[in-house]
């Protein structure tokens, strides 16, 4: 079933970002998702495990930047590393949304949430969140796309 899931179901490339009072990080993410209209709110999905999972609980702020098509390797590099080891932010540009998630240079797009709630999904946590901040940074340039071949 997994192998039809990955080929059925398609996904953007995301990375989530937060920053808390002394730390930053950001995390690949492809399981995002708009939940409402009214008001707009987004959805991520991130395993308990993750060092982002506890950063997003202690701020209570994140953002999701959607990468661009010829962001490939900085997707693999938010997504094959630790935070809880190295600064994945040094040598990587980025500015600060209103409330300080970090905006990553390039990326297609960027949307600064305010955390409204969680879920327990399987082995997940589902993080929905309220936009209070978005942004079409580069709209000539088109979203990458997640295939599973690309990173395994």
């Amino acid at each position: 079933m997994q192998d039809i899931i990955a080929k059925g179901i398609l996904h953007g490339v995301y990375v989530v970002t937060v920053r808390t009072k002394d730390k930053i990080n950001g995390m690949t993410a492809a399981w995002v998702s708009q939940v409402s209209f009214s008001p707009i709110m987004l959805m991520v999905s991130i395993a308990p495990a993750r060092y982002t999972h506890g950063l997003i609980n202690e701020s209570g702020y994140f953002a999701i930047n959607t990468l661009s098509e010829d962001q490939m390797e900085l997707a693999k590099h938010f997504g094959f590393k630790s935070g809880r080891k190295l600064d994945k932010f040094k040598e990587i540009p980025y500015s600060d949304a209103p409330k300080g998630s970090p905006v990553i240079e390039g990326a297609y797009a960027f949307f600064e949430c305010r955390l409204v709630d969680t879920f327990t999904a399987g082995d997940h946590t589902l993080f929905v969140g309220e936009a209070t901040t978005a942004r079409l940074l580069k709209p000539e340039k088109k979203p990458l796309q997640f295939r599973w071949g690309d990173y395994f």
